[in-house]
């Protein structure tokens, strides 16, 4: 079975089809509120570590090297891995992230390591 997994901006509104909603950033997206988030569950744990999101700092330059240093992060990482991969066997998960970027996110990471491991 395939896997389904999508990404979207918090800043979205939910949708029906977005599954179980998970929010993959280590800090709180700024201006929304929890009841308005509509999550299945924040992840936080799954996210790059401070230093890495601090290092990369959304500059698209970086990206490359940004995304192999948070798959090594996420090899060392296999319980919030796990979590993450026991929802998605449960259905479609959309993977929720703040940043303005569109296309250079730890949730564009994640989604691309996922499809790769699974």
């Amino acid at each position: 079975m395939a896997m389904e997994l999508a990404v979207k901006r918090i800043y979205e509104p939910p949708a029906p089809d977005d599954g179980q909603r998970v929010l993959v950033d280590r800090i709180w997206p700024r201006g929304v509120r929890k009841e308005d988030a509509a999550l299945t569950v924040w992840l936080k744990d799954i996210a790059p570590s401070n230093a890495l999101r601090k290092w990369f700092g959304h500059e698209s330059a970086r990206w490359a090297e940004f995304q192999r240093r948070y798959r090594d992060e996420l090899d060392r990482n296999s319980e919030a891995v796990a979590e993450l991969r026991a929802l998605l066997r449960e259905g479609k998960v959309t993977l929720l992230y703040g940043a303005h970027d569109e296309a250079h996110n730890n949730a564009v990471a994640l989604a691309s390591y996922l499809r790769e491991i699974n």
